[in-house]
């Protein structure tokens, strides 16, 4: 998902990884809390930098939220193996001819908290300001991986026909852009849609899919759809579908809105019943709401990092995790094909990703390693090499939403860490 608020020029530049910690600058704090501490929705403060270091944190007190039950079994064992030599791996970010260490990549990129496993077990686990082990952090696009693991499920199932058409399947979207394109184009981000995800522009597309949302408040000014359905079935394009990829949260709303009726269940159902619950995460879920409470797909999902990095084990591992088989191996399989390398997906915008593609709402590197991830903006990710049997889980709260800016340490600091423990 985007937003348009974030790292605004004045509240951006006054402020660094260090001095930006939401536990010095004392957000949310007193009794009452002081007028230049409060984190306020009416006036989007938690779209803002630096208050977005606390407000990513606390999601469900700006915005409704259902609740993603973790089920009532164990957790799955997540064994410690910590490890004290990871912080001084050194790094050399893309494009770069300066290094860094692996600690100095955390602090680059605003970490909020992150965590390593190999083979199964936490080697490192680190949480900055006041992200804890139980905390809901935001995922932002990170759901999206989510959602297209459910896809998945449900075409192995026999119940979701990758082929069917949009339009076929929602009435509602018939006349919309989404119309004749097939299920496996949105999950791929192949629909072909006049519409432009350029988090800056508060007045485009991405201003006013927010403001429907109800993400943001609305402007004097805005006279569109007031909830997320309504205003998809305003997007128009050509027609012409997959033969481009063009990464469009929108999809992955309509994404959603497919396999809710292809199951016949509310989306936190699924995600409970079908993710949470058998790889035995160890927190409940948020999942944001419209104001018709309309699961935000595209980036609404609020979790903890060890289950994140629960996730990332059992796709590293065909759906195995604690010894038993909680997904689908065929599910997995089937998301970690390559893909076809298609138009658009090696333009300048995608220059810190050279070779991927994308499948299933997952982001493929097509590197010798088999890696791939879930990204999400202003730095959230979960990084998965098979062949290092390395997950790393990331949230951060960078004042820039766009992951270009972040990539060159980031990805280098993945990628480092992965050889490093392959190698010990």
């Amino acid at each position: 998902m985007a937003e348009q608020l974030a790292a605004s020029p004045d509240s951006s530049s006054a402020h660094d990884e260090h001095s930006s910690d939401p536990a010095v600058m004392g957000w949310m704090k007193g009794e009452p809390v002081p007028a230049d501490r409060l984190v306020n929705r009416e006036t989007a403060d938690h779209l803002r930098f630096p208050m977005t270091r606390w407000s990513f944190s606390h999601m469900r007190q700006f915005m409704p939220t259902a609740l993603v039950s973790r089920g009532e079994g164990a957790p799955s064992n997540l064994p410690h193996n910590l490890r004290g030599d990871l912080d001084t791996v050194m790094l050399t970010p893309m494009g770069s001819d300066q290094s860094m260490s692996f600690e100095e990549s955390l602090y680059d990129n605003y970490t909020d908290g992150i965590l390593v496993l190999h083979k199964g077990a936490i080697v490192y686990e680190r949480y900055f300001g006041i992200t804890r082990p139980t905390t809901r952090h935001l995922l932002f696009s990170v759901t999206k991986s989510f959602v297209g693991t459910l896809a998945e499920m449900l075409i192995v199932e026999g119940k979701l026909d990758p082929e069917a058409q949009v339009g076929a399947m929602i009435p509602e979207l018939a006349a919309s852009g989404f119309a004749g394109a097939t299920v496996r184009q949105v999950m791929d981000m192949t629909v072909d849609l006049d519409w432009s995800e350029v988090y800056e522009d508060a007045t485009g597309d991405i201003g006013d899919y927010s403001t429907a949302l109800n993400y943001v408040p609305r402007r004097a000014d805005y006279a569109g759809p007031t909830d997320l359905r309504s205003y998809l079935a305003t997007i128009r394009g050509q027609g012409n579908h997959g033969r481009t990829f063009t990464y469009r949260t929108v999809n992955t709303d309509v994404l959603a809105w497919l396999v809710m009726l292809a199951a016949d269940q509310r989306l936190e159902t699924m995600l409970s019943q079908r993710i949470f619950a058998p790889l035995g995460f160890e927190c409940d879920g948020d999942l944001i709401l419209d104001p018709l409470h309309t699961p935000f797909a595209g980036g609404g999902l609020n979790i903890c990092l060890r289950d994140l990095g629960r996730l990332g084990l059992a796709m590293a591992n065909s759906g195995m995790i604690d010894g038993r088989q909680a997904l689908p191996a065929q599910v997995v399989s089937a998301i970690r094909s390559e893909g076809a390398a298609l138009e658009g997906m090696h333009r300048p915008d995608y220059a810190t990703l050279p070779g991927f593609t994308y499948r299933s709402q997952w982001w493929m590197m097509n590197d010798n390693c088999g890696a791939f991830m879930g990204r999400g903006i202003h730095g959230q990710a979960l990084w998965i090499d098979p062949t290092a049997n390395v997950v790393i889980a990331r949230f951060a709260s960078h004042p820039v939403a766009g992951n270009v800016p972040k990539d060159p340490s980031s990805l280098a600091s993945y990628r480092a860490i992965s050889a490093y423990l392959s190698d010990s």
